[in-house]
């Protein structure tokens, strides 16, 4: 307990990956929220006006957390990293379906530069959870995502 008061109690924690610009109450949003008690009306609109200087449909993890009375708070991750590489290697992404090699090792489905490791590498680092992550250890990660995914990473 800190010194100033009660700290806030967390019910739950829920996890979402929601396009910017585009949640409504349909299915993930409102049954993982309305199983807790929340109204996904409420968040929908303000994740909606937080995301709205984004490219619409960009794929954004976020974490909602839910406090004992209902209220929430939550907090947007950057972009998924299989969404930035297939950005990167020009390959195109259709309705928010992202799709890697069908053959892992065996079928390429895009290239990208080492530069674009790096700057996505970059990005992931302005996350939470990568803070204090040295930024070629995150490189490696992305490296490692390309590969599972048939992406080729070039000099």
């Amino acid at each position: 307990m800190s010194k100033g008061g009660a700290a806030k109690q967390v019910t739950s924690l829920v996890k979402l990956i929601v396009g910017a610009g585009q949640a409504s109450p349909a299915p993930p949003i409102g049954p993982a929220l309305g199983s807790k008690g929340v109204k996904s009306m409420d968040f929908c609109r303000e994740f909606n006006a937080r995301t709205a200087h984004l490219e619409l449909g960009t794929p954004m993890p976020v974490r909602i957390t839910i406090r004992p009375d209902r209220s929430f708070a939550f907090d947007i991750r950057t972009p998924t990293t299989s969404y930035l590489l297939l950005k990167a290697a020009g390959v195109e992404v259709k309705k928010g379906k992202m799709k890697g090699s069908g053959k892992t090792g065996h079928e390429v489905i895009g290239t990208v530069s080492l530069k674009h490791v790096y700057e996505i590498a970059k990005i992931k680092q302005q996350d939470d959870s990568m803070k204090g992550y040295p930024l070629e250890g995150i490189c490696r990660s992305v490296c490692g995502t390309a590969k599972t995914m048939g992406v080729k990473v070039v000099p």
